[in-house]
């Protein structure tokens, strides 16, 4: 109503002081010390997160703004995320089964129940396969993971799953690390781990099988949280039209970002790539 009476009219009505009143709209269109801290805090959020690709939920961000030097509490950086409109993984959505442990070759006993904890690369892996949906049908991975790091270093890509995809990751794994004699390669108890031709390539790369106890996900504990990594950070937010453009992002994901770049909360926020250089 100030286009129809004075201020000071309509303070003295409304039993406000004019000061008050001048006080209040300095404070909205002026913002304050905390709302511009706000503001310049939501851009570095913003940045962090699109360089996640958009995976890091609020308590990986806030461990990428400690290692900048800004010392944010979670509950503040979670507030301006949601206000922002930033999540960090989605949710699962389905489970195919791709073990098929009907068969009647040799089972490797669980070795890595044995073992002690990994101290040091190329001590202790774990291989599986999963699967990836795309518009032209089943896309199989395999992959092989150190234990100590959580590093890939071996993985293939197939229509099939079969005894040749798992030979390529394990090949690519021999050929990349060079594996000492001995290694401890852990699996499930399908038939492509359980193969001659599967048991041959670990002899010759004098590697030492084990397989899980039977129907038991949780002995591949690490390899099974990786694959719901890739899935709720990658297979889940694209809708693949081809098996070749989901090889692309696959081999995307796996060596230009997990590996080098993604902050593994179980290697104190380090990649893994970043975790082998620190510590050996």
């Amino acid at each position: 109503m100030k286009n129809d009476y004075s201020i000071r009219a309509l303070c003295e009505h409304l039993e406000a002081s004019p000061s008050g009143y001048y006080d209040w709209l300095n404070r909205r269109t002026v913002p304050g010390p905390r709302a511009l801290a706000n503001q310049t805090l939501a851009q570095q959020i913003k940045l962090i997160h699109s360089q996640s690709r958009q995976t890091y939920g609020s308590p990986r961000i806030v461990d990428a703004l400690h290692k900048q030097g800004c010392h944010h509490g979670r509950n503040r950086v979670a507030r301006l995320m949601l206000a922002a409109g930033l999540y960090g993984r989605q949710q699962r959505r389905y489970r195919v089964q791709t073990t098929d442990s009907n068969h009647d070759q040799p089972i490797a006993p669980n070795r890595l129940a044995q073992v002690p904890k990994a101290t040091a690369p190329n001590q202790l892996w774990v291989a599986d396969i999963t699967y990836i949906e795309t518009h032209e049908g089943w896309l199989f991975l395999a992959g092989i993971l150190d234990l100590y790091s959580r590093k890939i270093v071996g993985w293939a890509m197939s229509d099939h799953i079969d005894t040749a995809l798992v030979l390529k990751a394990l090949a690519m794994a021999v050929l990349h690390r060079q594996p000492l004699a001995n290694l401890l390669i852990h699996s499930d108890r399908g038939i492509q781990y359980a193969s001659a031709d599967y048991r041959q390539a670990l002899n010759q790369a004098g590697l030492v099988a084990s397989m899980s106890r039977k129907a038991n996900c949780y002995d591949n504990a690490t390899m099974e949280s990786f694959w719901s990594t890739l899935k709720l950070e990658l297979i889940y937010r694209r809708d693949f039209a081809t098996r070749s453009q989901a090889r692309i992002e696959i081999f995307d994901y796996i060596e230009s970002f997990y590996n080098r770049h993604r902050a593994h909360s179980a290697l104190d926020y380090l990649s893994p790539l970043d975790f082998e250089n620190q510590n050996n």
